[in-house]
C-alpha cells in the first residue's frame, strides 16, 4: 500500500459537517499549493472518498482566496530531473480530488489561478464570488499547466476557448467565467460558501451508490468513444440492480410516486 509522507502543518484539511466533507485550503493569504500542500490535498481527498459519513464534498479556500496556485519560488529551484519525478506526484494529488466518488463543488472566492484553477476544474460544479478571478497563467512563466489544466479545461469549455486562455495566460472575471462555462453560478462574495454547502447538502440522503455510478459513467465516458461510453453506462446501470437503494427507490415510487424514498447508501 502506498504511504503518503507526513506534512508538518495542516495546509489542507478535511472537516466533516454532517454528511458534507469540506476540504479547506488553509495557507493564507493566498493558499499557495506547495509540495506540502499537495501531499495534504491528496490525503484529504482520499479521506473524503473513504469516509462513509461524507456524501458530498465542498472545496473551499476561505473568503479572500481560493488558491493562487503553485509556489513559484519552490518550483524555480527544481531541476528537470526533480520535476520529472514530482510531476506525477502533483497530478496524483489533483487526480485524487477528481476521483472522489461523490458530488464535489468548488466554492471560489478571490483568485483561482494556475494550480488553484486546476483544482477547481477537478470539481463537478463551480460556484464563484462576483470578485473571483480564474486563469491558467503558466505560459507567462515559460511552462504549461501541469496539474490537469490542458486536459480538463478543453473538456469543460471546448478546445478553442481553452487554447485562448492557456496560450495567453489571461485571467477572467466571474461574469466571463460564467459565460465561458468555466463556472456554473456566480454569487455575492459572502454567499459563496453557503451556496456551495446548500448544493452539497442536497445529496446527504441521496442514493450514494447511484451517485457514484453516475459520476463514474460520465467521467469515464468523456475519455472514450460513444460506444465504449455506452458500455460503461450499461454496466453501471445494471450493477445498481444489486443495491438496496434501487429496491427501495422503485418500491416507494410504485407506492407513493417520486421523491419519497429514504436511501441508506447500500
Amino acid at each position: 500500500m502506498r504511504t503518503l509522507p507526513e506534512v508538518e502543518r495542516p495546509v489542507v484539511r478535511l472537516d466533516v459537517d454532517g454528511a458534507v466533507g469540506v476540504i479547506r485550503l488553509s495557507g493564507p493569504p493566498l493558499n499557495v499549493l506547495d509540495r506540502a500542500a499537495q501531499v495534504a490535498l491528496h490525503r484529504a481527498a482520499e479521506q473524503a472518498a473513504a469516509d462513509d459519513r461524507v456524501r458530498s464534498v465542498v472545496l473551499h479556500g476561505g473568503p479572500r482566496a481560493f488558491s493562487a496556485g503553485a509556489d513559484i519560488k519552490e518550483m524555480a529551484t527544481m531541476t528537470h530531473a526533480e520535476m520529472v519525478r514530482h510531476a506525477a506526484v502533483l497530478q496524483a494529488a489533483f487526480d485524487a480530488v477528481a476521483a472522489i466518488p461523490k458530488p464535489v463543488v468548488a466554492a471560489i472566492n478571490g483568485p483561482a489561478l494556475g494550480g488553484g484553477c486546476e483544482l477547481a476544474l477537478c470539481a463537478d460544479v463551480r460556484i464563484c464570488g462576483s470578485e473571483a478571478r480564474l486563469g491558467l497563467p503558466e505560459i507567462l512563466l515559460g511552462v504549461i499547466p501541469g496539474a490537469g489544466g490542458t486536459q480538463r479545461l478543453p473538456r469543460l469549455i471546448g478546445p478553442a476557448r481553452a487554447k485562448e486562455l492557456i496560450f495567453t495566460g489571461r485571467q477572467v472575471g466571474a461574469a466571463e467565467a460564467l459565460e465561458l462555462g468555466l463556472v456554473d453560478l456566480v454569487k455575492p462574495t459572502d454567499q459563496v460558501l453557503d451556496s456551495a454547502l446548500q448544493w452539497a447538502r442536497r445529496f446527504e440522503t441521496g442514493p450514494a451508490l447511484a451517485l457514484h455510478a453516475a459520476k463514474t459513467a460520465i467521467d469515464r465516458g468523456l475519455g472514450t468513444d460513444l460506444a465504449t461510453g455506452l458500455a460503461i453506462e450499461q454496466t453501471a446501470f445494471a450493477g445498481l440492480f444489486a443495491t438496496a437503494d434501487r429496491t427501495t427507490g422503485m418500491q416507494r415510487f410504485i407506492a407513493d410516486g417520486p421523491g419519497h424514498a429514504e436511501f441508506t447508501g447500500r
